[in-house]
């Protein structure tokens, strides 16, 4: 059974439908605030995720409330913009109809006029799809929560055990890729190891945990500039980071890692595996090729035209990590917001009736951040390459203003400070039994 998903009807209204309540949907919906259109915004979730910050969720630093509220008090003061929460399942182009899923399985028909598909990205796992139930990655609020049961739960089993290999492989943590994300998790893990848990565990000392950063590249953040790669890499080294670059993960387990380095093939024992190597395109992009006739690259990707309107399809637009571009612009947070606003204004202009030909999209870069750790950041910046302190006060102003909601901004401040202040304080720890069995369960098993 499937039901129209319309507003109300409104006469002489422009229709517009947006898939996707990331960073590019959000901003197309706060462009059309003002436009005589009707907007309806859907996503599989109730959230915008502000996804920069998961890795902060997944070492207890903030709680997920924080980095991620709700679409709907989002857009609560457009009148005109409603959210609703299904999954888009297909797209007809030639009757201008997206259809999409409920929780209930009832069966919506969402008409429109112009639409907008923003449906980000997910893991990339090069082939190896089966490693994704070992080596997890980040790209939502429950893959964060299972990731710190995972990491958490880790240390509360090395506690518990009794042989000294078992022990040795709860306490082994390795983070493949080495880019900003993988900088940055691997960062938070050497904090927790080093100073937030030595003094709350009796059976074993934290400190003696093994943090390991590999990637086939040959230097941590390879998008960065030498300058501040190099002092990434000093800096995770002083913090008790075993980085292995120019290293490749060829084969995992429940239980281990095999890679190929320069040294050969090697097998690392590790219950906890981090996956921040790459991303593919949100499947909504190859539903679009299939509709189309086009194409996608390697990474699954859409190619859209200067206006970021999608070849083939009338009133169609692609934004954000699922597209790619002439200019070939990177899977970041600014490239989508920017195309996001872009495009709703794009729309806005058409619903009055202006049917001239758009300027191209032009991304402005803002520059590139990572932290290390507490107090240690790199940042390029317009040109000046800063670290250290001032590079981490710099990413912690950036980020907080990019946050939705005051509340948010002040309670993610708070938790800063406290952790800053009190020896790193992390007050969202919290794990069940369940949790922790998730990571042992599999060992269990084969033994």
């Amino acid at each position: 059974m499937s039901s129209t998903g319309d507003i109300p009807a409104r006469e002489g209204r422009t229709k517009v439908v947006v898939v996707g309540g990331g960073f590019g949907g959000v901003r197309v919906a706060k462009a059309l605030a003002h436009a005589d259109v009707d907007v309806t915004l859907v996503d599989r979730t109730n959230h915008h995720l502000f996804q920069p910050l998961l890795y902060q969720v997944a070492t207890g630093i903030l709680s997920p409330g924080l980095i991620a509220p709700a679409l709907r008090r989002v857009v609560k003061k457009q009148a005109h913009t409603r959210t609703l929460l299904a999954e888009v399942y297909d797209i007809d182009l030639e009757k201008k109809v997206v259809r999409a899923l409920a929780p209930n399985d009832q069966r919506l028909d969402l008409p429109y006029d112009y639409l907008v598909v923003a449906g980000g990205a997910t893991h990339a796992y090069f082939g190896h799809d089966e490693w994704s139930q070992y080596a997890p990655g980040m790209k939502s609020i429950e893959d964060a929560r299972a990731l710190r049961s995972q990491i958490l739960g880790a240390y509360e089993l090395a506690e518990i055990a009794t042989d000294e290999k078992e022990r040795d492989s709860y306490l082994t943590f390795v983070v493949v890729g080495a880019g900003p994300t993988g900088v940055e998790i691997t960062g938070q893990l050497a904090e927790l190891a080093r100073y937030v848990l030595p003094k709350e565990y009796r059976s074993i000392d934290t400190r003696s945990a093994k943090i390991i950063l590999l990637d086939a590249a040959p230097s941590v953040l390879p998008p960065f500039a030498p300058k501040l790669q190099k002092y990434t890499h000093r800096r995770l080294e002083k913090m008790g980071v075993e980085i292995r670059l120019n290293t490749a993960a060829t084969d995992m387990d429940d239980d281990s890692i095999t890679v190929k380095g320069p040294q050969g093939v090697d097998t690392i024992t590790a219950r906890t595996k981090i996956w921040a190597a790459g991303v593919q395109a949100s499947p909504l992009a190859a539903l679009l090729a299939k509709a189309t006739g086009t194409e996608t690259d390697r990474a699954g990707r859409l190619a859209v035209d200067p206006d970021c309107s999608l070849p083939g399809a009338d009133g169609v637009y692609a934004i954000g990590d699922m597209v790619t571009t002439v200019d070939r612009l990177p899977g970041v947070a600014q490239v989508a917001m920017q195309q996001g606003t872009y495009v709703g204004k794009l729309i806005a202009n058409r619903a009055k009736g202006d049917t001239t030909t758009p300027a191209p999209f032009r991304y402005f870069d803002k520059g590139s951040m990572a932290t290390i750790g507490a107090r240690q950041a790199v940042a390029d910046v317009r040109g000046f390459k800063i670290t250290g302190y001032f590079a981490f006060l710099l990413w912690c102003y950036v980020h907080v203003m990019f946050l939705i909601g005051w509340g948010n901004r002040f309670g993610t401040l708070f938790s800063w400070v406290r952790s800053l202040r009190y020896a790193r304080h992390r007050g969202h720890r919290l794990i069940t039994v369940t949790g922790a069995h998730a990571v042992a369960k599999h060992h269990h098993e084969a033994a």
